[in-house]
C-alpha cells in the first residue's frame, strides 16, 4: 500500500496536548500512483511524498519506534484519564474539550496502527530472511553430503585397486637374467624395461605367451611322434605274443645243454620246483612278484618258506579214512562226565581245521633307498580259500624309540587302509560266515594277529576276486588281475613304508617340543615364531570321541577307529592351544585334520570364535601350500608349525583391555596389513613371502 503524507508528518511532537490545536494532517491512501482529476494545481504546489512501508521499515529505527510506542501510550492513558475526569464533572462545556482528546486519542489509534504495521512487516521480513538463511544451509549441507559420498566412493574404489591382484601373478615367470639373456630384444627391449617395472612386466609377460606357444607346438609334434611309437608297439607286441611258444620249446630243447655246463639256475629251479606244489592263490603271487622284481624292480625279493613235505602230504589221500558215524560211535562210548569237555575240544579242533594255513608261504621284501627294507609273509587259508598278510620292519639305522609313533610301525596299523576302506578285519569271501556259524566263530578279527590281515589288496596279488552281495563257493585264482595290481600296490606299499619312518623321526622331535622344518620349507613361516609346541602325544578314538570340540570331524565321517589320534599342545604365555590331530592311515596323500580349541580369557572353539575357524582352515583346508617337497612327508610338521604362527597373529591383533593395567601380555610383532577384515572381524592369518607381512586370504 503506498500512503500520500501532507507536510506535516506525524512525529513526537504532535502528541504532546498543545498539537490538538493545530492542523491534522492529511493522509491519503491510494493503491497505487497518483489519482488524476482529483489533485488540483493546489495540491501539486504542496510537498507530497509517496512512501511503501515496506521500504520506510528499512529506513526506521526499531528501538526509536518502541520509543514512540511507549510515549503513545502514555499519551493514550493520560487523554483517556483527563476524558474521564472531564466526564466525570458533568459540565456541558467541557464537550468541546472531550471532542479534541477524543480527536487526538484517535490520532494516537492511528500510530498505534502504524507501529503495529510496521512490527508485522519487520517480522515477515525476519521469517524471509530466516528461511533464505536455511536454505543456504540445506544446499550447502547438501553439498557437504555430496562431497562426503563421493569421498567415500573414493576411497573404496582406491581399496579395490589396492587389493586387486592380478592373474599375471600366479604365474611363475624365468628369472630377469634368464629373461634378458634368452628373450629378443624386440620383446625385452633393455632399454625401457630396466627403468619401468611396468613395462619389463609386460615385456616378461609377452616372452612367456612366446614361449607357451612354442611349448605348445612342441606338444603336438611329441604327441604325434607317440602316436607312431604306440603303433610300433603294438607291432612289436604282437611279434612278441608269437615269439613266446618259440622259445619255450628252445627253453625245453636247452635243458641237457644247461646241466651239461652247470648254468647257475639251480636256486631258480628250486624255487620253481617248490612252487609247483604253491596253491594257486600263492602261486600267482610267487609269478607276478617275481616277474614284476625282474622287469621293473631289482629290490624286491620274493622268496618260498615252509616245509615242501607238509605240502606234497596234503596232496595225497589218507589212508585211513573215518567218516561221521564212527565219530558219533566214539563218543557214545564216552562216559556222561566226559561228554561236555569233549565236545567243547571237537569244537575247537574244528575252528583249528577250518583256519588252518597252507604249509608254504611266499615272502616278499620290499628294500627302500635308504636300506629300510619291509618283509611280507603271505599265508593261504586252505578252508576259508582266502589269502593274509604279516608285516615287519627292519631299519637300516636304529631309530629313536618315540612314545607316540608305537602304532606307526605296528603290523596291526602299518598296512592298514592302503587302500580306502580296506582295513583287513573281515574277511572278503561271503562265503566264509557260513562257515563260521557252523563252527561258532563270530569274526575273523578275533584271529588276526595270529594268522595274518585278510586284506582286499592281497586277494587281489594271489589273483582272488571275490562277489560282495551273494557267496561263492568255488574262486580261482587269475594271473591277469594279480599283474594288474602288482605295480601300484607295490608302490603304495613302498610309499606307505616311507611315510612311517619319516613321521617315526618327526615324532622323535614332536615330543622334546622341537618342531622340525627343513629349508626347502622356511619360506612358508616368519624368522620369529613366540609360540611353541610343549607336548605331542597319542591319544586312544575313545579319548578323542570325547572332545566336544571334534563331532564336527565324526560327524564328516573324517574320524575312524582305524586312524591314529594325536594331541599337541602349543603355548604362549597365558595362552595354551589344543589341537586334536587325526592322522588318515593314507598320509601324506590324505592330509591329517586338526581340530582347535584355545584356553585364554575362556574357551574358544570353532563353534563361538569365527577366528578359531579360520586357523583351522588354514590347516586343514590350505594344506597344499604346505606339502613342501615330494612326496610330501613334511606335511604333519608344516601344519604343526603353521599352527604356532596362526596363534601368534591371533594374539597379537587382539585388542588391549584397557582396564588392566600394565603393558599388553602380547605385543604386536608381525606386520599387518589390516588387523580384521569383514562382519566376522577375521584376522590376517596369510604369510606373505618375501614381504614379510600377514594379510587376509
Amino acid at each position: 500500500m503506498v500512503l500520500r503524507l501532507l507536510p506535516q508528518s506525524l512525529t513526537g511532537s504532535t502528541m504532546s496536548s498543545d498539537s490538538s490545536k493545530k492542523r491534522k494532517p492529511k493522509v491519503i491512501r491510494t493503491d497505487g500512483g497518483p489519482q488524476e482529476g482529483k489533485r488540483g494545481k493546489a495540491d501539486a504546489d504542496q510537498d507530497v511524498r509517496y512512501y511503501s512501508e515496506e521500504c520506510e521499515v528499512d529506513l526506521r529505527d526499531p528501538i526509536k519506534d518502541y520509543e514512540l510506542y511507549r510515549e503513545t501510550c502514555q499519551e493514550l492513558q493520560r487523554l483517556m484519564a483527563e476524558i474521564q475526569e472531564l466526564k466525570s464533572r458533568g459540565i456541558k462545556d467541557n464537550a468541546s474539550e472531550i471532542d479534541e482528546r477524543r480527536i487526538q486519542s484517535c490520532v494516537h489509534f492511528m500510530t498505534l496502527k502504524k507501529l503495529n504495521r510496521l512490527a508485522h512487516i519487520r517480522l515477515k521480513k525476519g521469517r524471509d530472511q530466516t528461511h533464505e538463511a536455511k536454505q543456504k544451509v540445506d544446499a550447502y549441507h547438501l553439498q557437504l553430503q555430496n562431497l562426503l559420498y563421493e569421498v567415500m566412493h573414493l576411497q573404496k574404489e582406491i581399496t579395490k585397486c589396492l587389493e586387486f591382484k592380478s592373474k599375471h601373478e600366479e604365474i611363475e615367470l624365468v628369472s630377469l637374467e634368464e629373461f634378458y639373456k634368452e628373450a629378443p630384444p624386440e620383446i625385452s627391449r633393455p632399454a625401457i624395461t630396466l627403468s619401468e617395472p611396468h613395462q619389463q612386466t609386460l615385456a616378461r609377460l609377452d616372452w612367456e605367451l612366446e614361449q607357451r606357444k612354442r611349448l605348445a607346438e612342441r606338444y603336438k609334434e611329441c604327441l604325434t611322434s607317440k602316436e607312431k611309437i604306440l603303433k610300433e608297439i603294438e607291432v612289436k607286441k604282437e611279434y612278441l605274443s608269437s615269439l613266446q611258444p618259440r622259445l619255450n620249446s628252445i627253453m625245453q630243447a636247452s635243458l641237457p645243454v644247461q646241466e651239461y655246463l652247470f648254468m647257475p639256475f639251480d636256486q631258480a629251479h628250486k624255487q620253481y620246483e617248490t612252487a609247483r606244489h604253491l596253491p594257486p592263490p600263492l602261486y600267482v603271487l610267487f609269478v607276478q612278484a617275481s616277474a614284476y622284481g625282474q622287469a621293473c624292480d631289482k629290490k624286491l625279493v620274493v622268496a618260498i618258506e615252509g616245509s615242501v613235505e607238509e605240502a606234497k602230504a596234503l596232496y595225497k589221500p589218507p589212508e585211513d579214512s573215518q567218516d561221521d558215524e564212527s565219530d558219533s560211535d566214539a563218543e557214545e562210548e564216552q562216559t556222561t562226565k566226559r561228554r561236555r569237555p569233549t565236545l567243547g575240544v571237537q569244537l575247537d579242533d574244528k575252528r583249528k581245521e577250518m583256519l588252518k594255513r597252507h604249509p608254504l608261504s611266499v615272502t616278499v621284501d620290499l628294500k627302500c633307498k635308504d636300506e629300510n627294507v619291509l618283509h611280507l609273509t603271505f599265508h593261504y587259508l586252505m578252508n576259508l580259500n582266502v589269502m593274509t598278510v604279516k608285516a615287519k620292519v627292519t631299519t637300516a639305522v636304529e631309530m629313536t624309540t618315540a612314545i607316540s609313533a608305537g602304532d606307526l610301525l605296528s603290523p596291526d596299523s602299518l598296512l592298514n587302509c592302503l587302500y580306502p576302506g580296506d582295513h583287513g578285519r573281515k574277511t572278503p569271501n561271503p562265503a566264509n560266515q557260513f562257515q563260521f556259524d557252523k563252527v561258532g566263530i563270530l569274526t575273523l578279527s578275533d584271529y588276526v594277529t595270529e594268522l595274518g590281515h585278510p586284506y582286499v589288496w592281497v586277494q587281489k596279488l594271489g589273483g582272488l576276486h571275490f562277489p560282495k552281495d551273494q557267496p561263492q563257493h568255488t574262486v580261482t585264482a587269475d594271473n591277469s588281475l594279480s599283474a594288474s595290481h602288482m605295480e601300484l600296490t607295490v608302490k603304495l606299499l613302498r610309499t606307505r613304508l616311507q611315510s612311517r619312518l619319516a613321521l617315526h623321526k618327526q615324532f622323535a622331535s614332536l615330543e622334546h617340543g622341537v618342531v622340525p622344518v627343513s629349508s626347502e620349507c622356511q619360506h612358508l613361516f616368519p624368522a620369529k615364531i613366540v609360540s611353541r609346541l610343549v607336548k605331542w602325544a597319542a591319544i586312544p578314538y575313545e579319548d578323542y570321541a570325547e572332545l566336544p570340540y571334534t563331532k564336527d570331524v565324526i560327524e564328516a565321517g573324517l574320524a575312524e577307529d582305524t586312524h591314529l589320534y594325536y594331541m599337541a599342545l602349543i603355548e604362549r604365555g597365558t595362552a595354551k592351544l589344543q589341537a586334536a590331530v587325526v592322522l588318515n592311515p593314507g598320509y601324506s596323500t590324505l592330509p591329517p585334520v586338526f581340530s582347535l580349541c584355545l584356553n585364554w580369557k575362556g574357551e574358544r572353539t570353532s563353534s563361538n570364535d569365527d577366528n578359531i575357524r579360520a586357523m583351522e582352515s588354514e590347516v586343514n583346508v590350505n594344506y597344499r601350500e604346505l606339502w613342501g617337497p615330494k612326496p610330501g612327508y613334511q606335511l604333519l610338521t608344516n601344519q604343526l608349525q603353521r599352527l604356532c604362527m596362526v596363534l601368534d597373529v591371533y594374539l597379537e591383533t587382539e585388542p588391549h583391555d584397557t582396564s588392566v593395567e600394565g603393558p599388553k601380555e602380547f605385543p604386536q610383532e608381525k606386520m599387518c596389513l589390516r588387523l580384521v577384515r569383514g562382519p566376522m572381524r577375521l584376522k590376517p592369518f596369510k604369510f606373505n613371502y618375501p614381504q614379510g607381512f600377514f594379510s587376509h586370504r
